[in-house]
């Protein structure tokens, strides 16, 4: 039966993973209402639009 000698450090653990990690870029969808890009399954930042529906009231700055 395999036994390791001695503890593997988190350090040494760490870096045998780090080694093969690839960050990945997040997923954009096209928003329906205003066509600028937004996270999948979220309100849109842009127009406060999801599924259709107005959710967030974006209301022009008054000044």
């Amino acid at each position: 039966m395999a036994v390791p000698k001695s503890k593997v450090s988190k350090q040494r653990g760490n870096k045998r993973f780090a080694s093969n990690y690839k960050a990945t870029v997040p997923t954009l969808a096209e928003c329906p209402q205003c066509h600028e890009l937004k996270a999948s399954h979220r309100v849109c930042p842009k127009c406060g639009y999801y599924d259709g529906v107005m959710v967030v009231n974006k209301s022009e700055k008054q000044d």
